[in-house]
């Protein structure tokens, strides 16, 4: 088995036995990127050095017997809006191109304290505001499935760099399904934590009470193994959340008997490409052949989600990113006549077109005489969606359907539709709106040879049911195999 075929755990398993190192896995991780990183474009930044180096000191801790956990010396990618000390964080815009944080996201050091080699920062849709990592200022990252399609967004870097074999595992966020949409057009697993489960300081706020960090990679215990190192009550951060059962690899039984799964027949409607539809379904029989009681029920408010995700996140993201205005740090236009002129020139050459888009959104459903309109009703649907999964949640232990309408598009299709784009969000915002845990894993292809990708959702800090129903299906389904595989 080569090195790129190993799962994280697989290949820290292998490093701890003295079967390889730290330095030969980055080794085959930093070749893998000079053969395919010109045609995926899954990085935006890449340290060479300062990564071996992270190589070398952890492999001495990992044979001085100070690293023993599940992921010590397996190397992994940081989605360009986390901060790194000393390493460029742009969240791929122009108005961020030169900016060098001074300190580090809590979920990086957690995963630098569990022994990962960071190779570099990956690309993404400008301030994760997209679905399709299109909207980068520094080019579009392409689906190692097929270069002529999205990989999704706005986690597209860190999904396609997992698929295409140029890293082990990745961090990404999700606001509205930016790791669990990206992770199902890749064909890899993806998933979202409960709101406060891992801490969002030093990540770079799109929309605060949306935004999580959460992991990618080859399969649910690897998955299991990231969140595990990530988790942790952080009091730099006043929404995390303590969590006093936070072994998340006990939960990897292949066992779900008597366990009561929900299908929303309102996933299931008008918009649902048909080859998703056939999918999602024979998924949910594995599960119901493994011993799960399956049923189908109606889910509320599913049609308002789309416009109230957009509402709250629009006005969260118009009043954080007031701080880029080219004074403090960040790109400064050149030629300006005053400060006014130079706050209007700077963020009008410093923002994409997506990003103003959603600025000025945000600042119209703030403004007087609109807020209580918009912005107030708004989070009065939040609570009735929260509500309405709530009392699902009083029925089944998970929810299954799928994350997105159709596999993923070819590129430049969603960009001229944003409404269309945003409708594509339609089975996975409702889970950031209720803060709730949900997991992307692959259960198909497509006719076009593209994954297809299953959504399993659960009640707030249940993890545990969700990586077990995880685990469960995609030990029935068997090996899903990696893109990288397909294209070599």
């Amino acid at each position: 088995m080569s090195l790129l075929d190993m799962t994280a755990v697989e290949l820290a398993a292998a490093i701890k036995d003295g079967k390889t190192t730290a330095v030969a896995a980055l080794n085959e991780v930093l070749a893998q990127i000079d053969a395919k990183e010109d045609t995926y474009h899954c990085y935006v930044t890449i340290d060479k050095d300062a990564a071996l180096k992270q190589a070398e000191s952890v492999q001495a801790e990992i044979e001085a017997g100070k690293l023993t956990g599940p992921l010590a010396g397996v190397p992994v990618a940081i989605k360009d809006n986390m901060c790194i000390k000393g390493m460029l964080t742009t969240c791929s815009s122009k108005i961020l191109e030169n900016f060098i944080p001074t300190y580090s996201a809590e979920a990086v050091i957690n995963l630098q304290k569990a022994g990962a080699v960071i190779i570099g920062k990956t690309n993404m849709d400008e301030f994760a505001m997209g679905s399709t990592t299109e909207t980068s200022a520094f080019g579009v990252t392409r689906n190692p499935w097929n270069p002529e399609h999205v990989p999704g967004g706005s986690s597209g870097g860190s999904a396609a760099a997992v698929a295409a074999g140029e890293c082990f595992y990745a961090l990404g966020s999700d606001t509205g399904g930016s790791i669990r949409q990206p992770a199902s057009f890749c064909g890899v697993v993806g998933m979202k934590p409960t709101y406060g489960l891992v801490s969002r300081y030093g990540l770079i706020a799109y929309g605060s009470s949306l935004d999580q960090i959460g992991p990618m990679a080859k399969d649910v215990t690897d998955c299991a193994a990231i969140l595990n190192a990530i988790t942790s009550h952080d009091e730099k951060d006043s929404t995390s959340v303590s969590c006093q059962d936070a072994d998340f690899m006990e939960a990897l039984n292949d066992d779900v008997k008597g366990m009561r799964i929900g299908i929303p027949n309102d996933y299931f409607g008008e918009g649902l490409d048909g080859e998703v539809k056939e999918a999602i379904l024979r998924a949910s029989k594995v599960l119901e052949e493994k011993g799960a009681i399956v049923e189908q029920f109606d889910l509320s408010l599913v049609d308002y989600a789309i416009p109230t995700y957009y509402t709250i996140a629009a006005a969260e993201a118009s009043s954080n990113l007031e701080r880029f205005d080219g004074i403090k740090y960040g790109y400064r236009t050149q030629d300006f006549k005053g400060l006014h002129n130079m706050y209007k020139k700077t963020r009008s050459e410093g923002f994409g077109e997506e990003v103003k888009r959603r600025i000025m959104l945000g600042s119209f459903v703030l403004s007087s005489g609109y807020y209580d309109a918009y912005y107030l009703k708004a989070l009065k649907v939040k609570a009735l969606i929260k509500k309405a999964f709530d009392e699902a949640f009083e029925k089944y232990d998970i929810i299954l359907g799928p994350v997105a309408p159709t596999t993923a598009p070819k590129l430049g299709s969603s960009l001229a539709d944003p409404i269309k784009m945003y409708l594509g969000d339609i089975y996975t915002i409702a889970v950031n709106l209720a803060g709730l845990p949900g997991i992307s894993l692959p259960c198909g292809k497509d006719k076009a040879g593209l994954p297809i990708g299953l959504q399993l959702i659960g009640n707030c800090f249940e993890e545990k049911k969700l990586i077990r129903a995880a685990y469960t299906y995609e030990k029935a389904r068997g090996e899903f195999p990696m893109a990288v595989k397909e294209v070599c």
